[in-house]
């Protein structure tokens, strides 16, 4: 048996779960991380909302960007002892309709209505690597990312038992938006020791290129994230 977390990003994993991941490798069960929205673009034709974001995280071309967070990824997943899988679908800043059209000058958004059939494609994808016994882990979409919507219902497309976590750090921007999702749900706490937080903020801050457009610091992070799972006696899990 697997455990596979749906990662929308190549750090969503970590960010929301990796206390979890690293507990659960400890005890030798096998977890994989699968990131959806990790795609190489076509070319290097970007939208100025990509060009911003790449200043940001101080790369230039998207190919830097995909590859550079792609080793973030496998570095972090080493930390923590699981593997990864990376999938080819593009990250929305970097996707276009069928006219070559942006999508995306914003990432807090409802998904746009030419990708409709995205969570299809999406969970079809997901359906040709997944075995009879895997147990999924999916992020609820808290902070309203347009990708992190989208790779939700991509994953109840699948028609398995699903449970979710909330999306970490939107969840410490958002807290109000935790209790829409919870209805009808049961929620289980996982423990994670101290040695548990320790290895998943240092899983984090091998997301090097991410850390502040994130977090106002790296000791903002690992105290938000300390403090959450103080908080809660470890970290929390839902399910229908």
């Amino acid at each position: 048996m697997r455990y596979i977390y749906l990662s929308p990003h190549l750090d969503d994993a970590s960010l929301s779960a990796g206390g979890w991941i690293y507990e659960q490798t400890q005890k030798n069960i096998p977890v994989e991380i699968w990131t959806i929205m990790c795609g190489y673009p076509p070319n290097e034709n970007l939208s100025p909302f990509a060009q911003y974001l790449h200043s940001q995280w101080g790369m230039n071309s998207a190919e830097e960007v995909v590859k550079g967070r792609r080793q973030e990824d496998i570095n972090s997943a080493n930390i923590l002892g699981a593997t990864v899988q990376h999938f080819d679908f593009l990250d929305c800043i970097y996707r276009q309709n069928k006219n070559g059209e942006w999508l995306y000058a914003e990432i807090f958004r409802e998904p746009r209505p030419d990708e409709d059939d995205f969570p299809k494609q999406i969970a079809d994808e997901i359906s040709k690597r997944l075995k009879p016994d895997d147990k999924l882990v999916a992020q609820f979409g808290i902070g309203k990312h347009v990708d992190h919507v989208i790779v939700r219902r991509a994953a109840e497309l699948l028609g398995k038992p699903l449970l979710y976590v909330a999306d970490i750090p939107y969840l410490f921007k958002h807290p109000e938006q935790l209790n829409p999702h919870k209805v009808g749900m049961k929620e289980n706490v996982e423990m994670v020791s101290e040695t548990g937080i320790h290895v998943w903020v240092e899983a984090v801050a091998a997301y090097e290129s991410q850390i502040l457009a994130l977090f106002e610091s790296h000791e903002a992070m690992r105290n938000q994230i300390r403090a959450y799972c103080l908080e809660n006696n470890g970290l929390r899990f839902w399910s229908k």
